[in-house]
């Protein structure tokens, strides 16, 4: 299935620079991963508030961008540096789902977007996180397939508020793309089951 996870290694590849730097400072993985939470507030806040200003709209897509960044990191840290914890994937699944929560709840307050299909999104988006955690349980392997994962979902949010900050041509599609969406976030929890359940029935 077409993702962005897909380029990972290539995404981290790019991040080691910054992961070395971080790790000399002494910033544990869990500190990462508390910083991403608070951020994602952050875009919230700013997301919320774009009908004020639409300069927030790039705010909030450089603010996704850096939060793809951080979860990238924070993993990598705890990996290569033999740092892991169950604290620390308890805070980052948790803090994943609330982040993402945070992040698209203002899209109930988009005009041009249908509130029903809104609060379809961020549930579906719930629901995945969660279809990828049970992946674990079932096969002992986190899922992350797409399409409409984590970070393709913030890919999308974040090109959308790029064309809506010079203009507001995706006004008559919002409720298509976002609905859209939600079909294939449907197709992502599918694939993630099937497959975690496929891969348990293999371990056997």
């Amino acid at each position: 299935m077409i993702s962005i996870y897909k380029i990972k290694p290539r995404f981290q590849q790019l991040l080691m620079p910054q992961l070395k730097l971080l790790k000399r400072l002494g910033i544990s993985p869990n500190s990462i991963t508390f910083f991403s939470i608070l951020l994602s507030f952050g875009i919230a806040y700013f997301f919320w508030n774009t009908s004020d200003n639409s300069s927030y709209f790039l705010i909030v897509a450089f603010g996704l961008l850096l939060r793809m960044m951080l979860n990238a990191l924070d993993g990598m840290m705890a990996r290569i540096y033999n740092l892991q914890s169950k604290l620390g994937e308890v805070l980052n699944e948790v803090g994943d789902i609330v982040s993402d929560v945070a992040i698209y709840f203002p899209l109930i307050i988009f005009e041009s977007l249908r509130i029903e299909i809104a609060i379809i999104f961020i549930l579906l988006s719930i629901i995945n996180e969660f279809c990828g955690l049970m992946a674990k349980v079932i096969s002992g392997e986190r899922r992350y397939d797409g399409p409409m994962g984590k970070s393709d979902r913030a890919f999308l949010i974040g090109i959308i508020c790029i064309v809506y900050y010079f203009t507001n041509g995706l006004d008559p599609y919002m409720n298509y793309i976002i609905g859209g969406s939600s079909i294939m976030i449907i197709l992502s929890s599918y694939v993630r089951l099937t497959k975690s359940i496929k891969n348990g029935k293999n371990n056997k």
